[in-house]
């Protein structure tokens, strides 16, 4: 066989290997992530955060269901779910029963594009790129309301509102704007400094847009929990994320890392000593139009809130 033909099929196996895993693999390989963020006053007992985001549910994916609904067994103490919940117009009730425990347990939730219109038919390679049209078009609206009433049974709506919560003996204040990448975000409806009679501020948005962070953490708010990135969902094996579908940088695409007003793409290992926690999730699913993830798992969090002290 002559070489060039051999390095055409080598490449062209390659490829087929790559994609099988990341569209029937990966993408089902669901992991915790468990992170330690030093937040609260000094003698405070550590508070137990579940985040999920980017869910993209349609009824049929039964095993991420399943999988959200397990997150129960965590015990959190708090509950808090940054958007993007559905993928179809017929998944509400599918995602409520899998969050039906959860929704027992004190938590809040800002919504996505996702939450309000039906994921739009498009080039996935135009993700890769910087200039990608955000946004959903003419795409058809989904059932919003009956979600909202939902989640309504056990968790609170932050969409462009500041709430106070007790969670085990806790004063929480949690700022939330409605999703930045439609432009829904109303920062000027949540503006204030932060409440010194409680005991944390927690800004909550899905898509981290730098206006919005920099707006919560010029506020005061210590901790911001996001997602929308979804890490990258399609990453280099040893380098990591391409994009983050926002103007956020790549490092700070998932995980944990530090912001502060106007960090831009500074290093985390660079912030000063006051600067918030800010934390990505990398979200749990993907749009039905590209359902692939690649060195990049589909992730729930899970933030032990303890004293600052033990930074």
């Amino acid at each position: 066989m002559h070489a060039v033909t051999k390095t055409v099929l080598g490449l062209g196996a390659a490829g087929a290997a790559v994609i099988g895993w990341s569209s029937l693999v990966e993408r089902n390989a669901f992991v915790l992530r468990r992170f330690e963020v030093p937040v609260l006053p000094e003698g405070s007992r550590p508070l137990r955060v579940l985040h999920v985001s980017d869910i993209h549910l349609v009824p049929r994916q039964r095993a991420r269901a399943a999988w959200v609904h397990s997150l129960a067994s965590l015990d959190p103490d708090l509950v808090v779910n940054t958007g993007d919940n559905l993928a179809s117009h017929d998944a509400v009730p599918a995602l409520l029963d899998a969050f039906d425990l959860l929704l027992d347990v004190p938590g809040a939730y800002v919504f996505g594009s996702n939450d309000y219109f039906a994921p739009k038919v498009k080039n996935p390679l135009r993700y890769l790129t910087r200039h990608h049209a955000k946004g959903v078009g003419s795409t058809p609206r989904l059932p919003t309301d009956d979600l909202r009433r939902g989640l309504d049974r056990g968790w609170t709506d932050l969409t462009n509102r500041r709430r106070v919560l007790e969670v085990r003996g806790l004063r929480l204040e949690l700022v939330g704007v409605d999703d930045p990448h439609l432009g829904y975000d109303r920062l000027d409806l949540v503006r204030s400094p932060a409440d010194p009679s409680t005991d944390l501020t927690i800004g909550v948005t899905h898509a981290p847009y730098q206006r919005v962070l920099d707006a919560f953490t010029a506020d005061g708010a210590q901790l911001v929990l996001a997602g929308h990135t979804h890490g990258g969902q399609v990453c280099v094996p040893g380098y990591g994320a391409l994009v983050t579908n926002c103007d956020l940088d790549t490092s700070r695409v998932k995980g944990v890392s530090r912001w502060w007003p106007g960090a831009g793409s500074t290093p985390s290992s660079q912030a000063p000593a006051d600067a918030a926690w800010l934390e990505v999730s990398a979200g749990l699913g993907t749009a039905p139009t590209a359902p692939v993830r690649l060195a990049c798992r589909p992730e729930a969090t899970l933030l032990t809130l303890v004293p600052r002290s033990q930074a």
